[in-house]
């Protein structure tokens, strides 16, 4: 009797740990299989029991905690009870099999006053479905896997200790699989991984970083590249300022834009108001770190509350730009050879921005998670929309989950080679020449019609990039490892040529000690910018 109370009393603190304890007890005949069983299943059972008590007793408390709050924000305390009638069994018996979700759904009965005789009758089932199950299997389990590891770790407790680790993963392995959102994430997760495009930049840019070393060894050097753009201070290599860049392409082609230095926040908040008021600028407005890389820290300030809060995260210098809405977007990466006549579009990216629509039962996180492609960059978007991640959208209702035109960012990328033409190759060569200096690098173009961008008449250049672009139209989904390796072999060949040139007719090249220290402070940045919309 003592054996059995206190494995009981054993489950309200573990309870995988306690049937996982019961079945190695059971394996070595120290209790009988049914004693065992009986005592896990009564702990589990009255400490189910008891949240539901809890959550009876301290309601009002319970509607307070955050968990609660977030889930019912769109709904009325009526219909939560209401789905509860419903759906009793499959929720209380359910949650037994997942993961993080038992505790609050079991206290949420008792604050909803599910009838005790209901939510005991399933919770009992839950109790008798699962823990003879853990029990069972881990003594089975300890037969067999003792036997094995025996001749490496002995009979002792080494063994036993060996057993109860496996068991409990196992255990977390079937809740896993028995919960479909850890079963999407999981997918997602192994999809990422078999898809190049995905991959950490480290891995990615591995045989890159040896084709450019050998570039430098053929082109003197690897300071050669930073030669490429002379009107850009380094050639556009790392470190520029998008403020100046821009300030020297036609102003009739580029978003206009604003930089506010550092300083204090609310003198900042003011400048942008002023500015908003001289130049006849509307909210919203875009914000992004005057120096960033990849789209970190764009944000969409929609009122003066929000460039607030922007600034007192981020202390560097700041681009403010009007919205374009677009709703397209192009990457059209351009280079001219020094001494010819006029310049090419080596490639275009099709930017297609991630927008999830609502079918007026979904939340916001499960139609992310239930997208075939966003759950692929899904944390991205979990952190993005955190506040909205339990909002259900109405039916047709459309909902973007981002603006910046970055692939990291959960922008799709698509070759848009069927967006070139030789009026489009003309208007950005012209735009190109007029920029001193610059030979090579990538516009980001926002447009709003097809056929008048094609016609280049329609652009508005939100920014551009120098000497270390990308040609991102490899990543589009049907681009091969090898083809997008091939693109980028061929563009970096075209900047170590380009620097070679401009080098040779006496434009200066940065010192290998400055091109440290850049590549180095960029590295070491260590403010955090906040999450990019």
């Amino acid at each position: 009797m003592l054996t059995l109370f206190a494995i009981a009393l054993g489950t309200f603190a573990s309870e995988d740990l306690t049937c996982v304890a019961t079945g190695l007890l059971i394996q070595r005949g120290q209790i009988g299989v049914t004693t065992g069983i009986l005592a896990c299943t009564l702990g589990i059972f009255v400490g189910d029991v008891g949240l539901w008590c809890i959550g009876r007793l301290f309601g009002t408390a319970a509607l307070a905690w955050p968990w609660t709050a977030r889930r019912l924000q769109h709904h009325t305390l009526r219909d939560v009870r209401a789905w509860l009638d419903r759906h009793a069994a499959g929720a209380i018996v359910g949650s037994r099999f997942l993961p993080g979700t038992r505790f609050a759904l079991y206290v949420m009965s008792g604050v909803l006053r599910v009838p005790v005789a209901v939510f005991s009758l399933w919770a009992l089932i839950a109790a008798l479905l699962w823990t003879p199950t853990i029990v069972l299997m881990t003594a089975t389990l300890g037969d067999a896997f003792v036997a094995r590891i025996t001749p490496l770790l002995g009979a002792g407790w080494l063994a036993r200790l060996a057993v109860v680790a496996l068991a409990l993963l196992l255990l977390h392995g079937i809740r896993a699989l028995a919960s479909r959102p850890r079963r999407t994430r999981a997918a997602a997760r192994v999809a990422r991984a078999l898809r190049w495009e995905f991959w950490p930049m480290w891995l990615f840019y591995a045989p890159v970083g040896v084709w450019v070393l050998y570039l430098a060894g053929r082109y003197r050097g690897l300071s050669t590249m930073t030669a490429a753009n002379p009107g850009i201070p380094d050639g556009g290599t790392v470190g520029e300022s998008k403020f100046d860049i821009l300030s020297k392409l036609p102003a009739d082609c580029v978003i206009p834009s604003a930089l506010i230095a550092p300083g204090d926040v609310f003198a900042r908040v003011e400048l942008v108001r002023e500015h908003l008021e001289m130049a006849g600028w509307q909210f919203p407005v875009v914000m992004k770190p005057d120096v960033g890389q990849r789209g970190a820290g764009v944000k969409l300030a929609r009122n003066a509350g929000d460039v607030e809060t922007y600034f007192s995260q981020v202390a560097d210098p700041v681009v403010v730009q009007p919205y374009h809405p677009g709703p397209f977007e192009a990457g059209v990466f351009y280079y001219r050879r020094p001494g010819a006549e006029r310049g090419r579009i080596l490639s275009i990216t099709d930017k297609h921005f991630p927008v999830i629509v609502g079918d007026g039962v979904s939340t916001v996180e499960q139609l992310i998670w239930a997208h075939p492609r966003y759950r692929l960059q899904g944390d991205t978007f979990i952190a993005r929309h955190a506040d909205a991640l339990q909002r259900v959208l109405d039916s047709g209702e459309r909902l973007a989950l981002g603006i910046a035109g970055n692939h990291c960012q959960g922008t799709l990328f698509l070759d848009g080679r069927d967006l070139i033409t030789p009026a489009l190759e003309e208007r950005v060569d012209l735009i190109a020449r007029g920029f001193e200096g610059f030979f090579v690098g990538r516009f980001d173009i926002r447009y709003r019609d097809v056929e008048r961008f094609k016609a280049g008449t329609d652009l508005a250049i939100v920014e551009l990039n120098g000497a270390t672009a990308e040609s991102t139209n490899i990543y589009d989904p049907h681009t091969t490892l090898f083809d997008a390796y091939r693109q980028l072999f061929r563009q970096w060949s075209i900047v170590f040529s380009i620097g070679a040139a401009n080098r040779a007719a006496g434009a200066p090249v940065t010192s290998y000690r400055r091109l440290f220290d850049l590549v180095r402070a960029h590295l070491r940045a260590t403010e955090p910018f906040p999450v990019s919309d």
